[in-house]
């Protein structure tokens, strides 16, 4: 698919990327825990708030440049860590890396990934950050974390919101999903003690996942990482008091896409209480149902510094590789500029909770 084929929206993104995938590849990229309540609520939350614009305002140029952590970016719209892109596409992190690049976003690479962090800083001369999920083994994530920092990697995300996965009735329903099979090339081979066997109420626990996760654990990788820590997976202003005052550079409201706990809150709703909390200690990035650029003018407004958008660089991949995720990315930023432009907030900075009705519950 050239250029001038690849859709125009992200709604049209997702139709064709669902004809293109299989059916168990398609439940994993889309599926949500439970009854997919939250799922559903990520995107509409951002929808029931409303937006109330300035008039009479010099929009004539828009600014869409920040500084996030050591970084300067061109925008806010950054690459969520999803697992296994070869899953969706040939081309695998590579495409998705060129793609990011080419629409100067930042990405997160999942420790999931298929391709190893050795290989993702050959791949890119760009910034990018790992996402990572903390082993059993802890020597084995430290050396995670060298690894990654060697090649490249200038912040880690440590999710926090999953100790085991939730209720994924879409993967359950397909029989399972190659990835619940694969050996990451990040992380370290599963051994027979920690498989996942037995009868199936003693199979809610992953080998990839640590259920032992705590704050000290935060501290321990604080303590160790040469470079800034974010954590990922808070949905309560307390949480998120504590990870700043444990010393976390960075906070990331999440519900891990509804893809855990079913009926948690929206992040649209959640948002809000963390960034008056936080109150610019650290940046507060945010994702979950990102689809409109109006939905990343109203998490600035509401107090995120950016925004994480997962499933759709998934669908512009799965659809047309690297050009695929720099038509999502590009999509976005101009739908963002043009609410911008309409909504009188010519910079980032003037996107103020004023210009947006909070989301109700």
């Amino acid at each position: 698919m050239t250029n001038g084929e690849l859709p125009t929206t992200l709604a049209e993104f997702k139709a064709l990327a669902e004809q293109q995938l299989a059916t168990g590849t398609w439940d994993y990229v889309a599926g949500g825990a439970g009854d997919e309540h939250t799922l559903l609520d990520n995107e509409q939350a951002w929808q029931r708030a409303q937006l109330w614009p300035h008039v009479l305002v010099d929009v004539r140029a828009v600014d869409t440049t920040l500084q996030l952590l050591d970084l300067n970016l061109a925008h806010p719209i950054v690459l969520a860590p999803t697992a296994a892109h070869a899953m969706y596409h040939d081309s695998a992190e590579a495409g998705s890396l060129a793609g990011a690049s080419a629409a100067s976003a930042l990405a997160v690479m999942s420790s999931l990934g298929s391709t190893p962090v050795a290989e993702i800083g050959r791949l890119t001369a760009e910034p990018w950050w790992l996402q990572l999920y903390v082993q059993r083994d802890r020597e084995f994530t430290l050396d995670l974390v060298q690894r990654a920092i060697k090649y490249g990697a200038t912040a880690m995300v440590v999710t926090v919101d999953t100790p085991l996965l939730g209720a994924r009735d879409r993967d359950r329903r397909s029989g399972g999903h190659t990835v619940d099979g694969m050996q990451p090339p990040n992380l370290a081979p599963i051994s027979d003690a920690v498989a996942p066997d037995g009868p199936l109420h003693q199979r809610v626990y992953n080998p990839h996942l640590d259920p032992s996760l705590t704050w000290d654990t935060l501290d321990w990788l604080l303590e160790h990482s040469h470079v800034p820590v974010l954590v990922k997976g808070v949905l309560r202003a307390d949480d998120a008091r504590r990870a700043v005052d444990h010393g976390a550079h960075g906070v990331i409201v999440s519900n891990h896409g509804a893809r855990n706990l079913d009926t948690v809150a929206a992040t649209a709703t959640a948002l809000p209480a963390i960034a008056r909390t936080v109150a610019g200690q650290v940046p507060v990035l945010v994702d979950g149902g990102i689809r409109r650029g109006t939905d990343i003018a109203k998490a600035l407004a509401l107090g995120a510094d950016a925004v994480l958008i997962g499933r759709p660089a998934v669908w512009g991949h799965a659809v047309g590789g690297a050009a695929g995720v720099e038509r999502v990315v590009d999509i976005l930023r101009a739908e963002l500029i043009m609410a911008m432009a309409l909504l009188g907030a010519p910079s980032l900075d003037e996107l103020t909770p004023d210009l947006v009705s909070q989301p109700a519950v």
